[in-house]
C-alpha cells in the first residue's frame, strides 16, 4: 500500500522582518492561529536585535531563512518564493498594521478558484485615521498611476495583503530588492492578463518612531518601477 502524500496547505505567508523583536512573536502566534492549512515563511533580512532568538522558539512550526546582511523586502520575498507550497501566497509585514485575522478573507477567492490576484484594500471606506498626510497623498497617486499606465482600476496599489495564484507569483521573475515589490507585482500581474480583485481590510498605521521602515520618500522608486515595467514581458524558459 503506498503512502498517503501530504495535502499542500491552502496558504503560504511569506514574513520578511528586520528588528521586530516587539511584534514577531505575536505576528507568528496569530499566523499560526488562522483557521488554513498554512505554511509559514518568517526571512529573517539580518536582524540585530531578539527576532532570530524568538522566531528559534518556533523552528518546528514555521520555515526560517536568515540572511546575516540586509537584503531588503524585495529579496527576501524573491528567497522564499522557491519555499512556497500553498495554493496562495500572501505577504505579512511583521509588524501588526495589518490584522492575520483577516488573511482568510483575502486568499478565500484564489482558494475558491474564482480570482487568481487579490489584494486587500486599506482605503474602501477612505483613508484610516492615523496615517500622515505624505503617504496619503502618495497612495492616491499611485492608484491613478496603475490606472493611467494599465487600465485597471484599483484602489491600494501599496497593500501588503497582495495574494496571489503561488505559481502565478513564482513565474513573475521579480527582480525587486526593497519596496519596489508592491509596484513590480501589481505591473506583472497586469500584464500577464490579471484582473486584481479587491477586499476591504483593517489598516492601523504605525509610526517612523515605532520602527515603520517605508517612507513617502520612497514614492519616486515606485512610480518609476511601474513605468519601467509597463511593456514587461515573462522572458522564454519559465520562472
Amino acid at each position: 500500500m503506498s503512502p498517503m502524500l501530504e495535502a499542500p496547505p491552502d496558504v503560504t505567508i511569506i514574513v520578511p522582518a528586520l528588528n521586530e523583536e516587539s511584534t514577531i512573536g505575536e505576528v507568528v502566534e496569530r499566523l499560526l492561529a488562522v483557521p488554513l492549512a498554512t505554511q509559514i515563511i518568517v526571512v529573517d533580512d539580518g536582524s540585530t536585535d531578539k527576532t532570530p532568538e524568538i522566531l528559534h522558539g518556533y523552528a518546528d512550526q514555521i520555515v526560517v531563512l536568515t540572511n546575516l546582511r540586509r537584503g531588503g523586502k524585495g529579496a527576501a520575498i524573491v528567497q522564499a518564493l522557491p519555499h512556497a507550497t500553498g495554493k496562495a501566497t500572501i505577504i505579512q509585514d511583521a509588524d501588526l498594521e495589518y490584522l492575520p485575522e483577516e488573511i482568510p478573507a483575502v486568499v478565500q477567492p484564489i482558494l475558491d478558484g474564482k480570482e487568481s490576484v487579490v489584494y486587500g484594500t486599506r482605503f474602501s471606506h477612505g483613508m484610516p485615521d492615523g496615517m500622515a498626510l505624505p503617504n496619503k497623498i502618495v497612495n492616491v497617486m499611485l492608484a491613478w498611476a496603475v490606472r493611467l499606465l494599465y487600465f485597471q482600476r484599483i484602489t491600494d496599489e501599496a497593500t501588503c495583503y497582495k495574494a496571489f495564484q503561488t505559481d502565478l507569483l513564482q513565474g513573475m521573475q521579480l527582480e525587486c530588492k526593497r519596496f519596489e515589490f508592491c509596484p513590480e507585482a501589481t505591473a506583472k500581474a497586469i500584464r500577464l492578463g490579471q484582473k486584481i480583485k479587491e477586499v476591504p481590510i483593517t489598516y492601523i498605521p504605525r509610526s517612523k518612531h515605532a520602527g515603520k521602515k517605508i517612507r513617502w520618500t520612497d514614492a519616486p522608486e515606485a512610480f518609476w518601477t511601474l513605468l519601467k515595467y509597463r511593456f514587461w514581458r515573462r522572458r522564454p524558459g519559465g520562472k
